[in-house]
């Protein structure tokens, strides 16, 4: 975080307290050594929001989590040393947990004066959960390491101490870091005379390390410890604060001539961390790796290779001048993110120290790779679902005015249709109109399918004449490169679907092979009747007992991986190139499946294409539903006439004028309406006296579904048929909670809408 104020700042001891804290525009407090100095109204409400009354100091905010303390004395030893450091803590607030982001700020000439500034981020974020997690893990493995680690400034004061340097000393690392303790109190030279004194720039080697409770005269109570240290300077090479790695040599006295147990364990945390860890030569050369990083590159022979060569060409040359940067002393605000080479892909961000000299003369760099893929997945999948909704919303809008304009077309055709018989010389004409539209009105209908906005109605199919009807459309759908070879199994048996789901699960399956055959191929579709005699398993699923009808779709592509197979059906998953395919099409395919009782399985091989088989439970309707069947085939040959009140409240003028003649051609009393409002407004003898409402579904200010309640308030059993050009949510909603609720969903030819209103009123 860069600090705001600069100025403000660099004359600290001449502005009161209380101006420094209010000129943030985050919660900030100003510590003058352990007291609070002066706070903002933003830290008086955060604490309030923690249940903390008045301004707490910055340890009291945060102390409800463990850890956290620790973490603030170390904020706090960095920035007594010049630096502006930043943490993500969370504490709790009641039954939540909050992410704060704090910062501290202060001067070797503030003397004891800090500034704290804490904003409160979202704790719903998975991408900062994920860091904040893998950050956790790597502050863990520091502070456990089975080596101790310390920082202290010019003055010899504790900046930083791990748990195990500071378990050493019988003590913890809140009790060493910002405490009067030096280096001086807790180590001496191994050889060192009576009366010399340790300084903070020695440069290490054999020492004594003295507990804090033992006695300075009883030799036993010291540990003797290797200590390497070095200085960490600034821009102008002075140095700020030294650094060192403490190693525990009692077990070495004891063992001269073998491998220490301490190295053993360190090699063991080492190897076994969360995240992957390497150390680098001064070429970039790897030395050693850990076995988080062969995991993530899913290679072991990385030692010896240049680190630059396992990464994406692109980030090849990023990576090198960053680690030459860090090697000078640099520093960043964020890490480097690059894309590991290899078949695994992994995202992950660079995290590495400067160079250290080791004991053999050579210089060494410390690299740490923190895997954040799923992060970004995570972030690809947020954006995939946006943009399909998007689409969803967008098909559904063009369906619903285009199925309007068809309504009225497909309709004025009926009724010119009764004017002029065949023979009559506008009848072909008139024919050739309605044609066009009914196939423009079944293009609408596939583009809802691809949607997944149609209305969800199951019913009595024949697969062959579902295939037969999407020849064209899949023609189209693959193009001229392709083949279409389509066999159609005899006696076939009937299913009980809903079309527009199952025109989508075909649909999906025959894009998914053009898109395998980019050097043209065949696409075969072929139908059947299959019989399950006991249970069958495929893949992980097992087919009950009983008669199914199959449907394969199979290509001559390039196939499928083997390590793919168990994944194509997930959410999201997609083997196209970046911005070629959601990943949603075999998740839809498998959904709609299985919803329908089904079963799907994939058979591929690499370079042999694919074959996806269908297991549809086959249908056997009675002889009632088998003649609602010929009815809905045979529609034009019913007595389509009736009598009734029925009103009308459809706010398109041209449908609305064409389902008002149909109706009353056919016998019934419509009184017309162009919204909800003005339906409302009849007079109320009139309401009392409508046996059917139609109604569209999208209308200015009332909707249809609220139209019906308002009506259904006064006559309960008002029926309802509702017309729209796609099924909204609204619709669903009333569609599930209602029995008394019908659908004809637009457009609709003057036979559709009487048959419809005929079988809602009753004969």
């Amino acid at each position: 975080m860069a600090r705001p104020f600069g100025g403000l700042f660099g004359g600290f001891l001449k502005w009161p307290a209380k101006l420094v804290a209010e000129a943030s525009p985050f919660a900030r407090v100003v510590m003058n050594g352990p007291a609070v100095a002066a706070a903002n109204a933003g830290y008086r409400n955060l604490a309030a929001r923690l249940q903390i009354e008045g301004a707490p100091t910055i340890d009291r905010l945060v102390v409800s989590r463990l850890g956290n303390i620790e973490t603030i004395a170390r904020m706090r030893g960095l920035a007594a040393a010049g630096e502006t450091v930043q943490e993500d803590l969370e504490v709790a607030a009641g039954d939540q947990i909050l992410t704060l982001r704090i910062s501290a700020m202060a001067r070797p000439d503030w003397r004891h004066w800090m500034v704290w500034d804490v904003q409160c981020l979202s704790d719903q974020d998975d991408s900062l959960i994920a860091m904040r997690r893998q950050r956790d893990e790597l502050a863990a493995f520091i502070d456990n390491a089975p080596v101790g680690l310390y920082s202290v400034g010019l003055d010899g004061r504790f900046l930083f101490a791990n748990r195990t340097f500071a378990a050493w000393l019988n003590t913890v690392p809140e009790q060493l870091v910002g405490r009067n303790v030096t280096l001086a109190d807790v180590l001496q030279h191994a050889e060192a005379r009576e009366g010399e004194v340790m300084t903070p720039n020695w440069e290490g080697g054999e020492a004594k390390l003295k507990p804090l409770d033992a006695d300075t005269n009883a030799e036993s109570g010291f540990r003797l410890v290797g200590v390497s240290q070095s200085a960490v300077t600034d821009g102008d090479g002075r140095p700020v604060r030294y650094s060192a790695v403490v190693h525990d040599l009692s077990l070495e006295l004891r063992h001269r001539g073998t491998l220490r147990p301490v190295e053993a364990e360190f090699r063991r945390f080492f190897d076994q961390a969360p995240i992957g860890i390497l150390v680098l030569d001064s070429t970039g050369v790897i030395r050693d790796a850990n076995a988080a990083f062969a995991a993530l590159t899913g290679r072991e022979d990385g030692l010896g290779q240049r680190l630059a060569d396992l990464v994406r060409e692109e980030d090849a040359l990023v990576l090198t001048r960053h680690l030459m940067a860090l090697r000078r002393g640099e520093t960043f605000g964020r890490p480097l993110e690059i894309h590991l080479a290899g078949p695994r892909a992994r995202v992950v961000e660079v995290f590495a120290a400067s160079s250290a000299e080791r004991d053999d003369g050579q210089s060494a760099q410390l690299v740490y790779l923190v895997d954040t893929t799923e992060q970004r997945n995570l972030q690809t999948q947020f954006h995939q679902s946006q943009k399909m909704q998007a689409v969803g919303q967008l098909a559904g809008g063009i369906a619903h005015d285009f199925n309007n304009l068809l309504t009225a077309m497909i309709g004025f055709c009926d009724l010119l249709l009764q004017r002029h018989q065949p023979g009559d010389q506008s009848f072909a004409d008139v024919m050739q109109i309605k044609q066009n539209a009914s196939r423009a009105a079944n293009l609408v209908r596939q583009l809802l399918a691809f949607s997944r906005q149609q209305t969800l109605v199951p019913k009595i199919l024949d697969i062959t004449d579902v295939l037969a009807d999407l020849r064209n459309l899949i023609s189209r759908l693959i193009g001229e490169t392709i083949t279409l070879k389509m066999t159609h199994g005899r006696d076939l048996g009937l299913v009980r679907v809903d079309q527009g789901q199952l025109e989508q699960v075909i649909i999906n399956l025959a894009v998914n092979a053009r898109d395998a055959m980019t050097e043209g191929g065949e696409l075969r579709i072929r139908t059947s009747n299959w019989q399950a005699e006991r249970p069958t398993e495929i893949g992980a699923e097992t087919i009950p007992p009983g008669e199914y009808v199959l449907i394969e779709v199979a290509d001559n592509g390039h196939g499928i991986a083997p390590e793919n197979l168990s994944k194509i059906f997930d959410p999201f998953f997609t083997t196209k190139a970046v911005g070629a395919g959601t990943g949603l099409g075999l998740s839809t395919v498998y959904g709609i499946i299985k919803q329908t009782g089904g079963f799907i399985q994939v058979e591929s091989a690499e370079g042999e294409g694919a074959c996806f088989r269908i297991y549809l439970p086959r249908y056997r309707p009675t002889p009632e539903e088998l003649a609602a069947v010929r009815d809905d085939v045979r529609h034009d040959s019913r007595d389509l006439t009736g009598r009734g009140l029925v009103l009308l409240v459809e706010d398109e003028d041209a449908v609305r004028s064409f389902a008002a003649r149909a109706l009353r051609n056919k016998g019934y009393t419509v009184i017309e309406a162009a919204s909800g409002e003005q339906a409302l407004a009849l007079p109320a003898e009139q309401l009392e006296r409508v046996e059917l409402l139609i109604s569209d579904v999208v209308m200015p200010n009332l909707d249809g579904p609220s139209l019906a309640a308002e009506l259904r308030l006064r006559r309960p059993n008002l029926r309802v048929l509702f017309i729209s050009g796609y099924a909204e949510d609204s619709l669903r909603t009333s569609l599930a909670k209602s029995p008394h609720v019908n659908f004809l969903p637009k457009p609709f030819s003057l036979s559709q809408l009487a048959g419809k209103v005929k079988e809602v009123m009753g004969p």
